[in-house]
């Protein structure tokens, strides 16, 4: 039987890299902080964990919503159930192979709602774009409240000069990668180029719509809900229950950075909001505590939702 290498890779590597920080993490806990996290877990106030996930059920709703949007722009009319089911699985996949799921979610809408893939594709590429613009609202508006914070972070872990001289080769790095895009005759560079033209074509779809102004709506709303969700989880804790909301942001972002950049932030999560919280006085067994009951339960979430749908699909569309 054939292996494939890249298939095989794209798979185990994120996956080891997520194991390798859960053991980097409990190895750097003392046991007296590994038996304060088990005992946060016992103590938790799991009503909030609920509450969290049903908030959580509402951004499946609106992703699936807004989706149709886009779709209905094209000339196609889906069931929604199709669309949300698409969606819970496509969550699930990104657990494995980071961002595949969109790649799953467009095959699975061919496949039940005969919409061709490239089209399909096109509308989650141009999601997210509008998820990430959002996101970088939030991280201006987290790093404008909270500069004062991040720059004595920054100047207590790297000198002045470090700075500098980052600041200094990042310029040269972005110079020359701009001279290279604009002249360099590379394959990839093509491909680079065309696949931006697709996504500003994409974006721009957006603008052109009938019902543009409730997609937007429902971008808003999708975001509103993975921040209250997080937001609802620190009344869980005694510990977190008195955070500040601008401390609030701060974790959120974190998060979900290391949710984007893993394949569900499986060992980054925690490690993320441990970091981030640490700069706010709160103890290391405290926000990994929290990382990991923020993350266990939206998890589980994501793999029931997921599975059951993947199960339902083929069920509910026998014809």
């Amino acid at each position: 039987m054939k292996v494939n290498i890249r298939k095989f890779l794209s798979l185990t590597v994120p996956l080891f890299i997520g194991l390798g920080i859960i053991y980097y993490q409990y190895t750097t806990l003392s046991s007296t902080e590994i038996e304060k996290i088990k005992i946060s877990f016992i103590k938790a106030d799991y009503f909030y964990i609920f509450l969290s996930l049903f908030i959580a059920l509402f951004g499946y709703w609106s992703r699936a919503y807004r989706w149709k949007f886009s779709l209905q722009h094209l000339g196609y009319n889906t069931q929604f159930r199709n669309d949300l089911m698409t969606v819970c699985v496509s969550y699930f996949i990104n657990l494995t192979i980071p961002r595949s799921g969109e790649i799953s979610r467009a095959a699975l809408l061919k496949k039940y709602e005969k919409v061709p893939f490239d089209k399909g594709f096109g509308t989650i590429v141009a999601e997210r774009i509008v998820d990430l613009i959002i996101f970088l609202l939030f991280v201006i508006i987290a790093f404008v409240l909270q500069f004062d914070k991040l720059y004595k972070f920054l100047i207590d872990k790297l000198p002045i000069e470090k700075i500098i001289y980052l600041l200094i080769g990042g310029f040269v790095v972005f110079v020359i990668f701009i001279f290279v895009w604009i002249y360099a005759e590379w394959k990839i560079i093509k491909k680079l180029k065309q696949k931006l033209s697709g996504l500003i074509e994409g974006m721009t779809s957006i603008l052109k719509m009938k019902d543009k102004w409730n997609y937007i709506f429902h971008s808003f709303f999708i975001w509103f809900t993975y921040l209250l969700m997080f937001y609802v989880t620190i009344f869980a804790l005694p510990e977190t229950s008195n955070i500040g909301f601008d401390v609030v942001i701060m974790g959120f972002i974190f998060g979900s950075l290391a949710v984007g950049f893993t394949n569900g932030g499986i060992g980054a999560y925690p490690l993320a909001i441990a970091l981030i919280y640490s700069l706010y006085g709160i103890p290391n067994d405290v926000g990994v505590a929290f990382g990991w009951l923020v993350w266990t339960s939206q998890t589980l979430l994501t793999i029931f939702l997921g599975l059951l749908s993947y199960l339902l699909l083929p069920i509910l569309n026998k014809k």
